[in-house]
């Protein structure tokens, strides 16, 4: 599986850290993993199984340590410990003894910054910035957009009327996130997150107009950087000899890296109102996210079962 990786330099711009030292190929450093680590276990001289590529977060407990060991025990262990050539360091709670570790940092050319965050809320709150950074990801053609609070994820063969029936969806005030191209990534175990590539952002592509920029044309109301991907929409030209689910009981799924999505087959042709129907595909998904079903209701009221 392809690994990814985010510059250092973003990762303290982003989260807002201080700076003690950086190196001087500090432009070039790269963090590849999401895991972070506390060294306690290190600073006391256990480094089996030590990951280098970690970050590594020095709170109260790490320092409070370090300051009871007698000077030269202490530097040793500070030595030892910048020697392994950590990714970086963040030492938190805005601590004030930090000389000795800076001077450890230095000598081995580490980066060190320093944060006023809580330890335990500074390191959620990385892992979860790592976790959407360095997420496997792919990019699919499609357009997506936000309808009611819902992400859906239109996809179709070229010319079939995805950006136009974007369009329409965000004049009735909902928000777009990408179109033509939507990367998205897998953030966790069962959540894609969708965005547009930087270069082509807030960009649409109609056949006929030409290129135009929803967020200058809409206000700033019609665009959302990114949106958790709840449910896919195939859209497809309408084939007559080809029979569509008209009661919904049927489930289906799209796979995206490993995660199923809910999805639905929708037939296009002239007439229809495309963005009507995906607004009530959309509520309709929360509906039975929370545990309604329509279709399971009007079999019920017939006295007819599923199956």
């Amino acid at each position: 599986m392809k690994t990814y990786s985010v510059n250092l330099s973003k990762v303290e711009k982003d989260l807002g850290l201080e700076q003690l030292f950086v190196p001087e190929n500090y432009s070039e450093v790269v963090v590849e993993s999401l895991d972070v680590n506390r060294p306690g276990l290190q600073l006391s001289g256990f480094y089996e199984y030590f990951d280098a590529t970690r970050m590594q977060i020095m709170g109260n407990a790490e320092i409070a340590f370090l300051l009871e060991c007698p000077g030269d025990e202490r530097m040793e262990k500070i030595d030892r410990f910048f020697s392994e050539k950590p990714v970086a360091v963040v030492i938190t709670r805005n601590i004030q003894y930090v000389g000795e570790v800076v001077e450890g940092a230095k000598k081995h050319g580490v980066p060190i910054f320093r944060t006023e965050e809580r330890t335990s809320a500074f390191v959620s709150s990385l892992i979860a910035y790592l976790s959407v950074e360095l997420a496997p990801r792919i990019t699919r053609h499609g357009v997506l957009v936000e309808i009611y609070g819902e992400g859906i994820l239109i996809l179709g063969e070229s010319g079939v009327g995805k950006s136009e029936t974007a369009v329409e969806l965000v004049k009735r005030g909902h928000r777009l996130i990408a179109d033509d191209a939507v990367l998205i990534k897998k953030v966790s175990g069962k959540t894609l997150v969708g965005q547009a590539p930087e270069n082509i952002r807030h960009f649409l592509e109609l056949r006929g107009i030409g290129i135009v920029n929803a967020r200058r044309i809409f206000g700033m109301g019609s665009i959302k950087m990114t949106e958790k991907i709840d449910m896919v929409i195939n859209l497809e030209p309408w084939d007559s000899n080809k029979t569509y689910d008209r009661m919904g009981i049927e489930e289906e799924f799209t796979e995206i890296i490993g995660i199923k999505i809910p999805s639905l087959t929708i037939p296009v042709k002239p007439g229809r109102n495309l963005a009507v129907i995906l607004e009530v595909a959309a509520m309709n998904n929360r509906q039975k996210k929370m545990g309604y079903n329509a279709a399971q209701e009007l079999m019920d009221n017939l006295g007819m079962s599923v199956e």
